[in-house]
């Protein structure tokens, strides 16, 4: 099998996003990038079953989470918050999400990122 065949692709692709949970991150590692795409928009029916097996990979792709937290998309932001910061364990990535809750810029303020972080930091008791 391919595994860009893994990619879903629309936003209604749930059946290849379920099948994700069956391969382990050595095998899906070139394609993490194109996964984290498909939680630009937790609306997406796709969204929330490819966030669920991102979420079990936390500690593999923290490089990739931080060049979202990093970016200028703050809704992608907002969700990887939401769902990866929830679970991430990694200090950088934490790191991170305490700077957008204290430090925000313009943009994470008005697309309330900087809530999303408080609260994350709140419910996982991180200072």
């Amino acid at each position: 099998m391919n595994i860009r065949e893994l990619i879903p692709k629309h936003k209604h692709d749930t059946l290849t996003a379920e099948k994700l949970k069956d391969y382990s991150y050595a095998e899906i590692k070139p394609i993490i990038p194109d996964l984290l795409e498909w939680i630009q928009d937790m609306n997406w029916p796709v969204a929330r079953p490819v966030a669920a097996y991102l979420e079990t990979l936390t500690e593999y792709i923290s490089e990739d989470i931080l060049e979202i937290l990093k970016g200028d998309d703050e809704v992608w932001k907002y969700w990887t918050i939401m769902y990866l910061g929830a679970v991430t364990q990694d200090n950088e990535v934490l790191n991170e999400i305490k700077r957008i809750a204290h430090n925000p810029t313009k943009a994470e303020i008005i697309d309330e990122v900087d809530e999303e972080a408080r609260r994350i930091l709140e419910e996982r008791n991180i200072s």
